[in-house]
């Protein structure tokens, strides 16, 4: 029977991708990936890629972009990562706890998407 394999790829919609490429970027850290299609910004992050790209929809008007979709990006510090967050007056929407990943965290960025960074354990 065919069926799906796991996620492969993520992608957000924000109408000012400039925007969104400082931000991602400046703000959160992420680098940018070689090559982009027109109408998006991909980020090289592992091990499944992450883009911004223009809406397919109208989304003005549009409340709680993402509500019920969780996204998650593992990183080297939680705890660290958040205090840079707060530095650059990103919007947090939880503080760092532990959790069945490690330490996490959740921040809306500016689109109003909710990313939540959680600590990846050293093998």
């Amino acid at each position: 029977m065919p069926h799906l394999i796991g996620p492969d790829f993520i992608g957000i919609q924000a109408v000012d991708i400039d925007a969104a490429r400082t931000f991602y970027t400046e703000v959160v850290g992420l680098k940018l990936a070689p090559n982009s299609p027109p109408g998006a910004v991909v980020f090289d992050t592992q091990p499944i890629p992450f883009a911004v790209r223009t809406p397919l929809v109208e989304l003005k008007g549009t409340d709680g972009l993402g509500e019920g979709i969780a996204i998650w990006f593992g990183c080297d510090d939680a705890d660290a990562l958040h205090d840079h967050l707060v530095q650059h007056g990103a919007q947090i929407v939880f503080t760092p706890k532990d959790g069945p990943f490690g330490r996490y965290f959740a921040f809306r960025d500016p689109f109003g998407y909710t990313i939540t960074p959680h600590t990846v354990a050293k093998s």
